[in-house]
């Protein structure tokens, strides 16, 4: 875990809960752009842009999943979280950078 990400109390792939989540069969979302995701990503996750996610709740809702989500850094998955969080998804994991989701 880098020291920037214990500073924040940063989420990260490696937290129990995310694994378990995981395991449970949670959807991955990359909230990243296209051109970032095409770059590399979790295996098995869903490129759903943070600006495009807000459109996609229901959709997300349908799936009756757990939902872990990661970016670049951290600070897209975050602000993902709080959108989801909003719209009564609350079983929503926040990995931070694409790296840390452990598949």
């Amino acid at each position: 875990m880098s020291f920037l990400t214990k500073l924040l109390g940063l989420s990260t792939g490696d937290s129990p809960a995310i694994k378990e989540a995981i395991e449970k069969g949670a959807v991955i979302i990359d909230v990243r752009t296209p051109a970032e995701f095409a770059g590399g990503h979790p295996t098995g996750a869903r490129n759903i842009p943070l600006k495009q996610l807000s459109h996609k709740v229901n959709e997300i809702k349908a799936m009756n999943k757990p939902v872990v989500l990661c970016c670049a850094s951290g600070a897209r998955s975050s602000s993902a979280k709080q959108i989801l969080g909003k719209a009564g998804i609350n079983d929503v994991h926040d990995a931070g950078g694409w790296r840390n989701v452990p598949c």
